[in-house]
């Protein structure tokens, strides 16, 4: 259909029973929403709310203790965004200026090099994210098994997206979700059928690029308008049904689900990935569950609604901390650490 068809139509819409409110599962589809102003070209009847997208957004208080503890024993690797993300006590950058050792990656096959020129010293990387990143740590214990490599484990923090779309599902209102482009290059389109059918919620997959976005959410309008619900794959140069096969065997190879902790929301049931017994020799905590509500309600600052933005049920601008005392070069919330995280995206495009 005609782009401006597709506009004048959404800008147009009235819905039949109160607003239609469709929730974006991914930073990169954010970013693309707020820097395309996207929200401008809708009627006041949709409303487009941010999910829990971001990996480092939703890792618990409990992970940056595990990990800052673990940096005072060994040599700790890890993305850069997870450095300011506040644990019960400190954040890994605090850690590091009272003598934990860590280092920046850029991706973990960096720690092959470290490990193989320093064999005295043990390495932890941490493993965090969602099916996107997963399969890369994945290739990594392949690696350490293929060069023989015994002085390097994984903290393994990875989650998994239809368990957490299925918690918003059962506990919030959304009517339909945009579903994450990256994720769904690996787990594939399949993957959401399950989910839309039991909610019949539409589930649509699409790229990156303002028309995409709009012809998605003109998708699920339609869907809504026609009492319908399906999984639509607009993204069909990436994302194919069964998703990236190599990723997925790879994957079950070395990993297994497991109940995981979220930031803000909790234990959802098989949510993350664990190291399978057979390896677990390269695992730094067995995938345990270790966060807590107390933990949380300890790393929680006061004001802070991180978990209302990672649940839709407010925008970022909502909060009374965003962009006076939360800001992204002094965040208070995790929502404001990452380049992922809505409250960020949203005050970088402020």
């Amino acid at each position: 259909m005609n782009l401006d068809v597709i506009k004048k139509r959404l800008w147009n819409y009235v819905p039949k029973h109160g607003s239609v409110k469709i929730m974006e599962v991914c930073g990169t589809h954010t970013s693309a929403i707020f820097r395309n102003g996207i929200r401008g070209l809708l009627s006041g009847g949709i409303k487009l709310v941010s999910g829990p997208g971001c990996p480092v957004c939703v890792t618990p208080p409990s992970d940056i203790d595990a990990l800052a503890a673990l940096a005072r024993k060994a040599e700790l690797l890890s993305f850069g965004d997870m450095f300011r993300v506040p644990g019960s006590v400190v954040s890994l950058a605090e850690a590091r200026t009272q003598g934990a050792r860590m280092r920046l990656m850029y991706s973990p096959f960096e720690v092959l090099a470290l490990a193989k020129d320093r064999p005295e010293t043990q390495f932890v990387v941490a493993a965090v994210g969602f099916e996107t990143t997963a399969p890369v740590f994945a290739a990594l214990l392949d690696a350490l098994i293929a060069e023989d490599l015994r002085n390097v484990r994984l903290y393994t923090a990875l989650k998994t997206m239809p368990e957490v779309l299925e918690f918003i599902c059962a506990t919030e209102e959304v009517n339909a979700f945009l579903c994450p482009g990256h994720v769904s290059a690996v787990i594939g389109s399949a993957a959401y059928v399950p989910l839309c059918v039991k909610y019949r919620k539409p589930c649509v997959i699409a790229g990156f690029e303002a028309e995409h976005i709009l012809a998605a959410v003109y998708e699920i309008i339609s869907q809504i308008e026609k009492g319908q619900y399906a999984v639509r794959n607009l993204y069909p140069s990436v994302v194919h049904e069964h998703g990236q096969q190599k990723a997925l065997t790879l994957l079950d190879r070395y990993f297994e689900k497991t109940d995981s902790f979220w930031r803000g929301i909790g234990v959802i049931k098989n949510s993350g990935l664990r190291i399978r017994d057979k390896y677990v020799r390269f695992s730094a905590n067995n995938g345990e569950i270790t966060g807590t509500a107390a933990q949380e309600e300890k790393a929680a600052p006061p004001g802070c609604r991180c978990t209302d933005v990672m649940l839709g049920r407010i925008n970022p601008d909502e909060c009374a901390l965003f962009g006076t005392t939360c800001t992204p070069q002094h965040p208070v919330g995790a929502c404001m650490v990452s380049a992922e995280g809505a409250c960020g995206i949203w005050r970088g495009g402020k």
